[in-house]
């Protein structure tokens, strides 16, 4: 059986440069090299005709598009831009009226080769790729089955709950409705063959070719991971709609996986954030680390604990950046709600203007950092209170990187450098679920 086809988000601009290397098949004519396209009239401009859509199809295998100006990291603190090469065909669609989606059509497998490489560096060992490969063919098939099913019933995906005293927002799958998943840290990052793959990576994906993780009945998994779960793993439903996945349960993450406290009490999370216990995640080998991050995220030095301080008008005036409410003075944050974790998914912002509960966890790391928190698992310090009982400084005191849910990509690194095989550290980070062939 051969592998499915996924189509990728990459980019979307008023004004879309690319370049075909090779011959390309397009709209009934053929085209290479240098290219633009625009929105008119409510259609793509290009070679000075209006087309509903475009799909530049690649005469040879080999034949490689360039997509220009692709931002990678959107909104998080390494977020730049670069030219991405891709494989596969591309998708030319008009979004938003005046944009022109740049969207990549290619083979799973081919697809697996680009995100292991692009999630992770493309150095890790052989059973952490393994391992990596199979998470992400799941969670990829995973999506584009939960999305054919949402789309049959004609359900309306709701990810926001807004009332007088609380505002709860996730981000899952909104945003995705004319392609099956985005390019970038809200799925999961692909940088089509720009990330250069290696023979390592390459044998991880055969090895493991159409292996999926697969729970009561068959049903795919959706198996996610986040770089550090900061000791302890989330649960599904503290971070994304209120589900529970058997196998995203939580868990300590070492070999005494049941050894941990009750997080989401207030007093053990504190202990546990202002602690630093053991765990496979809390490392500081500079070769496991350059092993599983990339050139940007080694910009990343303190993760499995992490400190942030604020002013008080840096941060009065940060939350009204990010949330467009002005709470005034913010007076105090107050843990409301916790995961398995530790992690946040419930914060009362309390201000001199107006007092209101955000949630869920990515939406509180949002809101309390110019681009992203690593984490929503985090202790409130206040120094320095005013006459007003207002604190002048406020110092978040913080554990892990991302949701915490699923594998943890450093926790996985040193289970991989320490021997573990990759059905073991699924085992692990998954726990209950099976590995299936699916084709």
């Amino acid at each position: 059986m051969s592998a499915p086809v996924v189509s990728v988000g990459i980019m979307a601009a008023e004004r879309l440069g690319f370049r075909l290397a090779g011959e390309y098949s397009a709209a009934g004519t053929t085209a290479t090299g240098e290219q633009t396209a625009t929105v008119q009239d409510g259609k793509i401009l290009w070679n000075g005709q209006l087309h509903d859509e475009i799909v530049f199809t690649p005469a040879k295998e080999g034949n490689r598009f360039t997509l220009c100006g692709v931002t990678i990291g959107v909104n998080f603190h390494w977020e730049r831009t670069e030219d991405q090469q891709f494989s596969g065909a591309l998708r030319l669609i008009v979004e938003d009226t005046n944009l022109v989606r740049a969207i990549n059509i290619v083979d799973v497998e081919e697809y697996l080769l680009s995100v292991i490489s692009s999630e992770m560096s493309a150095t890790a060992s052989l059973e952490l790729l393994k391992a990596h490969a199979v998470i992400s063919r799941s969670w990829l098939l995973a999506q584009i089955e939960k999305n054919k099913q949402i789309v049959a019933a004609g359900e309306v995906y709701n990810p926001l709950t807004v009332t007088e005293t609380e505002i709860v927002k996730w981000y899952d799958r909104e945003d995705h409705t004319t392609f099956d998943v985005c390019a970038d840290d809200h799925c999961q990052r692909y940088q089509g063959v720009t990330r250069q793959s290696t023979p390592t990576v390459e044998e991880a994906i055969a090895a493991t070719r159409g292996k999926v993780l697969t729970t009561e009945g068959g049903k795919l998994c959706d198996a996610r991971f986040s770089k550090c779960c900061g000791g302890v793993f989330e649960e599904f439903e503290n971070c994304w709609e209120p589900v529970h996945h058997s196998y995203l349960e939580a868990r300590r993450d070492t070999d005494d996986e049941m050894n941990f406290p009750d997080l989401t009490v207030e007093e053990n999370a504190r202990e546990w954030i202002l602690g630093r216990p053991d765990a496979f995640c809390n490392t500081s080998d500079a070769e496991i680390l350059s092993q599983v991050l990339n050139n940007y995220d080694q910009e990343t030095t303190d993760f499995y604990r992490w400190k942030v301080e604020y002013t008080r008008e840096e941060l009065a005036r940060l939350v009204k950046e990010r949330s467009g409410i002005d709470f005034g003075e913010i007076v105090d944050l107050q843990p409301v709600a916790r995961g398995t974790s530790g992690r946040l998914y419930r914060l009362r912002i309390v201000g001199t203007k107006r007092t209101l509960i955000i949630g869920k966890e990515l939406e509180i790391r949002r809101t309390l950092s110019p681009s992203h928190l690593y984490s929503s698992a985090f202790v409130v310090e206040r120094h320095d209170l005013n006459a007003a009982g207002v604190p002048e400084r406020i110092t978040l005191i913080g554990a892990g990187w991302g949701h915490g849910a699923g594998l943890c990509q450093i926790g996985a690194a040193v289970m991989g450098a320490k021997g573990y095989s990759y059905e073991r550290i699924l085992a692990h980070y998954f726990p209950g679920a099976e590995l299936s062939k699916l084709y």
